[in-house]
């Protein structure tokens, strides 16, 4: 399909307040070199290990490097010792040396016992064990995801390891992964100190654990959503920028796309409260909702097989709904809102660039639609 271009934007939307004023870049936080591809905009790809046992099977071969700046390669934890753990079949030789030879960095997306190492005191084990393996295997940083530290405690622990992070590897990339909607999770403030970038989880606000079909990451926020608390504050790009944004340089800063959403199996509305969500122990619509990739799962089925798309006119993203009006709602993002979601983050909000979650749920086996439209937007100007 063809890429988007600043033609498709409806002459109607109401862009938000001018960007905020830009902080000035801490030193001491980036260790980057210049963007490859001409990008002034970092365009960040998680790559999970397990895709390429997929089908179709997503591997390094499938990766188009010359569209990213960076590429977070998922799949390694640690326990409360700081010990490593390395799946079978994690290491790819070839995903780093084509990286490279494309002029990307490649991070390892780093997951495991935070509150064990926290309580062990083995963070220098830790840091330690990734530098080796780091050097090893030429990595360039890490990408640390920790949902959620959950007191001051935990927030002053992942001061602390991002610190000793960047003191481990000066000249690395690192960042950690961060949702709006994390509380008190994360001290922006002492952390952009260590971090070159944020990675803003711009997503799940839809899922098993919603009572009511939300959408899953609205650009803006639509009014009419009769159960807000379930995804603010923070529920939606424009929102989510704000709040980082009042302590962090919009410099540091990467806004999430997804490249999947969720099927609701027992509504047939926009924002519809699952019947199931009255008896069930949570009050949410548990296991009728159930999560699908762009590529293979939502592509074939748009204005197909008894589906229509709408878009919300607010929040500025699709769903879809049955034909013959039964029951069935699917939140997800297509080629229009992940272009508009990336060029809204990048030149209306002047952020850093964006991340997306993951690189093979766009692949149907032959074309990553998402992935185009989000290089085109990074690489609007």
């Amino acid at each position: 399909m063809a890429v988007l271009s600043r033609r498709f934007f409806p002459s109607s939307v109401l862009f938000i307040a001018s960007l905020m004023t830009a902080f000035a870049l801490l030193p001491s936080a980036l260790a980057e070199d210049a963007l490859p591809h001409h990008l002034t905009k970092r365009v960040v790809g998680d790559y999970g290990f397990w895709s390429k046992y997929q089908n179709p099977p997503y591997g390094a071969g499938q990766i188009p490097y010359q569209k990213l700046t960076h590429i977070n390669h998922a799949g390694v934890s640690f326990d409360s010792t700081g010990t490593l753990s390395v799946p079978q079949g994690f290491l790819e030789p070839e995903l780093n040396v084509r990286a490279h030879a494309a002029g990307v960095k490649v991070l390892l997306l780093l997951g495991g016992d935070f509150a064990g190492l926290e309580a062990s005191g083995a963070g220098q084990t830790l840091l330690d064990n990734i530098a080796a393996f780091e050097k090893q295997y030429g990595y360039d940083g890490v990408d640390v995801d920790w949902e959620f530290p959950g007191d001051d405690g935990d927030r002053a622990f992942l001061v602390q390891l991002m610190s000793g992070f960047r003191k481990s590897n000066p000249d690395h990339v690192l960042s950690i992964d961060a949702a709006p909607w994390g509380g008190s999770g994360y001290d922006l403030h002492h952390l952009k100190v260590s971090l070159d970038y944020f990675n803003i989880m711009m997503y799940d606000c839809a899922g098993p654990w919603t009572a009511h079909g939300q959408l899953n990451s609205s650009i803006f926020w639509d009014v009419r959503d009769p159960a807000p608390e379930e995804c603010q504050p923070g529920g939606n790009v424009d929102g989510a920028a704000n709040i980082f944004l009042r302590q962090v340089p919009p410099r540091q800063l990467n806004m999430g796309t997804p490249f999947y959403g969720y099927v609701y199996t027992n509504i047939n509305q926009l924002f519809e409260l699952c019947p199931n969500s009255v008896w069930t122990q949570d009050h949410s619509c548990d296991n009728t909702v159930f999560s699908g990739n762009y590529g293979t799962g939502f592509k074939p089925i748009i204005n197909k097989n008894g589906w229509y798309t709408q878009y919300d006119p607010i929040a500025m993203v699709p769903y879809m709904l049955r034909v013959d009006g039964s029951r069935g709602y699917i939140t997800y993002d297509d080629a229009f809102s992940t272009y508009f979601r990336v060029w809204y983050s990048d030149w209306q909000r002047g952020l850093g660039g964006t991340f997306m979650w993951s690189l093979d749920a766009d692949y149907d086996g032959h074309s990553q639609d998402l992935m185009d439209a989000m290089f085109s937007a990074s690489n609007w100007r």
